[in-house]
């Protein structure tokens, strides 16, 4: 008895598992009539009563195995207590390791040992006991369920943490990941060069292998050449400047009438666009005064049939044609000085040349030409194409030609034949649209190519221009006059 008043005196928990003796007497009379748990409950408290007396040796009631038999066989009391310290160790927010221990230990610095033992002994007699019916031997089994529940639970928080700090983390992996696909869409150029379409363009000359007059074989450097040509042939643009008598009105007029002389000689049309050139040159570098500037032209005209016709004209012809304005000598005196000013340099790359080129990417359409044809002459009326080199305008002239007739995009095919990108043709495209889009200025150009023979293209061109030109113009403010009817 004095031993057994020791340990009562030691026990501090008021969940004291010594203090009930009698609740131990109805657990064993309930064990003891189930028949089917005599035999397998007491080799169990056997083995939890050697793990209790090994694990908890430094306490001083450990020392009475009778007790401590008894004290471990109300487990069910345990449980109960144990499972609602469990329920409320979460709600103070105390560890998981607070929330397994075992309410009969007396002394704190064997918690940690104590509670293991128990938990692994309850853990083992778990499966056994939850077979019984008792009711007292059920809450005993879901002490491990418990201590699961807690354990299981409290990782479930923390994956769901987890699970949200990877979600935000995926989240600005995609904003990551998007953000330099913009920056990479921003760095990268809006349009190809021409260096780009060159790769991607057909190979048209590759057909014409057969053909000799066709010189496939070095018809890239013929064109490279001419193209470096044109550069040391173009006009100074703003000559007009030193010209004290002449305006760019009174040009205007001039090639306008030229070109009604180059239609009734029926010549070809690159003398039309050399008789201009020479004329820009000689301007250029040489004042005129403006009773000599139609002889400048008539003279120009001449030289120009002169290199570029099999049967050019005779000089009697522009005599007359003048209306007998100057003579045969002072023709060909005005021939000479304009040969010794341009220093006998007639090489001049004409647009017609780069138009034929472009157009055997466009598979040689004669609609799309004719209004090629159109708009290369109107290079030749207005002064703001001088500074443009030929090849630039022929590429402007067939990219809106071909719009005009909707013949499609301007693909890298075409882009490749004609050495410009639709960048490129912009500027010259444009003072196209806008000259269509004014008023007539020059009747015989306008009556020369309203006829059948060029396809009535000064016509079409002009009804287009007055319905499409404000989209391509935004400067645009002037009305576009009706177009005449021929």
């Amino acid at each position: 008895m004095p031993p057994a008043r020791a340990v009562r005196r030691a026990v501090t928990n008021e969940n004291d598992e010594n203090a009930a003796t009698t609740r131990l007497t109805r657990a064993k009379a309930a064990a003891l009539s189930q028949p089917d748990a005599i035999a397998g409950d007491p080799p169990k408290k056997a083995a939890l009563g050697v793990k209790r007396a090994t694990t908890t040796t430094t306490t001083a009631a450990a020392t009475q195995p009778t007790r401590r038999r008894a004290a471990l066989g109300d487990v069910s009391n345990v449980t109960k207590n144990e499972t609602i310290d469990t329920k409320a160790a979460p709600a103070k927010g105390g560890k998981l390791r607070d929330a397994q221990k075992p309410t009969g230990i007396t002394k704190p610095s064997t918690r940690t040992a104590s509670t293991r033992s128990a938990a692994s002994t309850k853990t083992d007699g778990a499966e056994p006991k939850a077979k019984r019916p008792m009711p007292l031997s059920g809450t005993s089994g879901n002490v491990p369920k418990a201590k699961r529940h807690m354990t299981t639970k409290i990782p479930k928080v923390e994956d769901e943490f987890v699970k949200d700090d990877v979600k935000i983390e995926a989240i600005e992996e995609e904003e990551e990941s998007t953000t330099p696909k913009e920056e990479e869409d921003l760095d990268e150029p809006l349009h190809k060069t021409l260096e780009q379409l060159a790769a991607e363009a057909k190979d048209l000359d590759s057909e014409d292998l057969d053909d000799p007059l066709m010189v496939a074989e070095y018809v890239h450097e013929i064109f490279d050449y001419m193209k470096e040509l044109e550069i040391t042939t173009l006009p100074n643009a703003e000559y007009m400047d030193s010209q004290g008598e002449l305006e760019w009105k009174m040009r205007g007029i001039l090639v306008d009438w030229l070109l009604e002389v180059h239609t009734r000689f029926r010549l070809l049309p690159e003398t039309l666009f050399l008789a201009v050139n020479i004329i820009d040159r000689f301007l250029s570098t040489k004042v005129v005064q403006l009773d000599r500037l139609q002889l400048v032209g008539v003279t120009a005209m001449f030289i120009a049939s002169k290199y570029e016709e099999v049967l050019s004209p005779h000089v009697q012809n522009f005599r007359h044609v003048a209306d007998d304005g100057f003579t045969e000598q002072e023709i060909l005196s005005a021939e000479r000085f304009i040969l010794a000013a341009l220093d006998y340099d007639l090489s001049y790359p004409n647009p017609m040349n780069f138009l034929r080129r472009i157009s055997k990417a466009d598979n040689y359409d004669i609609q799309t030409r004719t209004l090629g044809k159109y708009l290369l002459e109107i290079g030749c009326l207005d002064h703001r194409f001088i500074k443009y080199p030929p090849s630039h305008v022929a590429a402007a002239a067939m990219y809106l030609a071909r719009l005009v007739l909707d013949r499609g995009e301007w693909d890298a095919t075409l882009a490749t034949y004609a050495g410009y990108t639709e960048q490129e043709i912009e500027p010259v495209f444009k003072l196209m649209v806008d000259y269509l889009h004014g008023p007539v200025q020059h009747d015989a150009f306008f009556r020369k190519y309203a006829s059948k023979k060029f396809l009535k293209a000064s016509i079409v061109l002009r009804q287009w221009a007055k319905k499409f030109a404000p989209m391509y113009l935004h400067d645009c403010d002037r009305d576009g006059s009706e177009t005449p009817q021929i």
